[in-house]
């Protein structure tokens, strides 16, 4: 995919184009997938946590063994009894600070892993992906994914895989002092987890209402900050206040009735559990009166049906909190992984000796179900050739030099640069041969230095000096508080038009590449900033293939040849000399513009 960086445009090679179809419907493969690379680190993880709940649980059962020795006054066996005792709280608690710093590590690394996997995917998509979605929601809901993550693994390891093994060792012990008792521990147990689960899922689309509601206020508040200018412009800032509040409120309502749901459940399970415990330990203490239970018997059952109704209350708690970090891990998939629309051929070429011809063979090309914008156009730039591309606004400049660059494939036709069709290059191989200088920079908020050197990022401070010279940019450089570790502010916006024109020039000249595509470079700029930057571009033009679009005709003026298109075709094209002197649609462009002298463009 290629992404605009500062008006030069370079196509990334690293993007993943694997298909992920399956993985925003299945949020748990996804985790996995990332688990399975520290899966030795979760390993230990797993043993500590099954060891410190085996160990705790066992503890109670020495403790009714220490009980039955003092009911006993068996003095030969009480030390023995109590060294038990205090070996397995000791082991207790060692398992669990092994498996916290272990945890530490490796739940912190999957979270690194989900989201550069889910920025390296969302580096692939095609530029409608963004054009049709906030990018401050994409970018909440990588941050999102990585916090439902991290809370579903420290939920897991701490809050439910815990009560699940201390509640089933439990009720095994339970079983070793009363089997019936046991048995019937366990099928209400069962029962209740099954009804706890099945009550849980009817609450997914209160979760998944909350999910998206949130997710939409964090690209709200991103887009705001984007635009604050045009909101202190227009005076707007009470309207967005009520606007956000607005949004805001949606969320605490989607939240509320998210949360009520939930105490629903922990409300019917404490009831629930509460009634069982009572009625557990009123059958120990029967077994008791009827001599048929020790002492030691009476306080095992009794911490085990303490143990058992924490448990559960615990395991409950924890698994219908988990519902809501599910709903937004499974809301930012849906939104993300979606599979790319530029994928890489498999078999995909490179270019061994690049020249920068290019070659529009029958093209033709439609904006979704919208109607056609280019219609069967051909057109042959050789190498070393210099063609301007002039017409009204919408006639297609812009979107053919759009599918030169793949940012979107052909409807029909072909594009091919050097004798290769551009969607069977290599990403890295494409990017080599074309660089771009747009009306629309955005540059980093990053140093000027980085921003030059984005296009080539081996290239040396003396090498990126000598670039920013050849694009008349040097000057106003060394003026800088900073020089060239000035920071250039979000998108650039510390920088004049005209200095941020320079700096994308000065980028295109340090990529070198051979293919120089110019999309109204210096229509926004006033003459003195278009007159640096103009001759910036002919100096960087020189040697090179040059397609540019232009609305300002006397930029064109030392080109090979004009190409005149209207309507998604190809009206006219010559030399600018030619097309001046005789009637037709480009000597029509030049009467429109009267500020531009005949004489100056023929």
């Amino acid at each position: 995919m290629a992404l605009s960086t500062g008006g030069t445009t370079r196509i990334d090679a690293g993007a993943n184009t694997k298909s992920c179809s399956g993985f925003e419907r299945r949020p748990f493969r996804f985790l996995l997938r990332a688990v399975y690379r520290h899966k030795l680190g979760h390993a230990v993880i797993l043993s500590t946590v099954l060891a410190a709940v085996t160990c705790s649980v066992l503890s109670q059962y020495a403790v009714r063994d220490l009980v039955d020795v003092l009911a006993r006054h068996e003095t030969d066996a009480l030390w023995s009894a109590f060294g038990v005792l205090a070996l397995l709280i000791a082991a207790d608690n060692l398992s669990w600070r092994i498996a916290g710093f272990v945890a530490a590590r490796s739940f912190v690394a999957v979270t690194g892993d989900l989201r550069r996997y889910l920025f390296d995917h969302l580096l692939g998509h095609a530029p409608a992906f963004f054009t049709e979605r906030r990018p401050g929601m994409l970018a909440g809901r990588i941050t999102a994914t990585g916090n439902a993550v991290f809370r579903i693994e420290s939920m897991m390891a701490w809050n439910v895989l815990p009560p699940a093994l201390a509640v089933g060792l439990a009720i095994i012990l339970i079983g070793t002092v009363d089997p019936l008792m046991g048995a019937t521990l366990c099928g209400v147990a069962a029962f209740l987890g099954l009804f706890l689960v099945r009550l849980a899922r009817r609450g997914n689309p209160l979760h998944e209402r909350y999910a998206h509601a949130a997710s939409l206020v964090d690209g709200e508040i991103v887009d705001v900050i984007n635009n604050v200018s045009v909101v202190r412009a227009f005076g707007a800032a009470f309207r967005e206040r009520r606007r956000f509040a607005d949004d805001v409120g949606h969320e605490l309502q989607a939240r509320q009735a998210s949360l009520n749901y939930l105490e629903w459940l922990r409300t019917f399970h404490a009831v629930v559990t509460a009634v069982l415990t009572a009625g557990l330990l009123a059958w120990i203490l029967l077994r008791w009166e009827r001599g048929e239970a020790s002492p030691g018997d009476v306080v095992l059952v009794t911490t085990l049906g303490f143990t058992v109704l924490h448990g559960t209350r615990d395991l409950a708690v924890a698994l219908v909190e988990m519902v809501q970090d599910w709903a937004r891990l499974k809301d930012a998939l849906s939104a993300l992984l979606t599979p790319h629309e530029l994928s890489e051929v498999a078999d995909a070429g490179s270019i061994e000796k690049p020249r920068g011809a290019v070659v529009f063979n029958d093209v033709s090309f439609t904006y979704g179900d919208g109607s056609p914008v280019l219609r069967h156009i051909t057109l042959c730039v050789e190498a070393g050739e210099k063609v301007g591309l002039v017409g009204r606004s919408g006639s297609g400049k812009t979107t053919l030099l759009a599918l030169l660059q793949r940012l979107y494939d052909v409807t029909g036709g072909r594009v091919l640069v050097d004798g290769l069709d551009v969607k069977a290059l290599k990403r890295e191989s494409l990017t080599s041969v074309l660089s771009v200088v747009s009306q629309d920079v955005q540059l980093f908020h990053r140093s000027v230095m980085e921003n030059i050197r984005y296009g080539r990022p081996d290239a040396s401070d003396a090498e990126v000096i000598e670039a920013a010279r050849a694009a008349n940019a040097h000057e106003f450089i060394a003026a800088l508080p900073g020089g060239y570790q000035t920071i250039v502010g979000e998108r650039g916006m510390k920088l004049s038009g005209g200095q941020r024109q320079r700096l994308a020039i000065a980028r295109a000249v340090l990529c070198d590449a051979p293919l120089l595509l110019l999309d109204e470079a210096t229509s926004a700029l006033d003459s003195e900033s278009e007159a640096a930057v103009q001759d910036a571009i002919d100096r960087l033009g020189e040697g090179r293939t040059v397609i540019a679009v232009a609305h300002r005709l006397s930029t064109l003026r030392n080109f090979d040849r004009i190409v005149v298109m209207e309507n998604g075709r190809i009206v006219d094209q010559g030399p600018p000399g030619d097309l001046a002197d005789r009637p037709g649609p480009y000597r029509e462009l030049l009467r429109r513009q009267t500020t531009v002298p005949l004489e100056l463009v023929a």
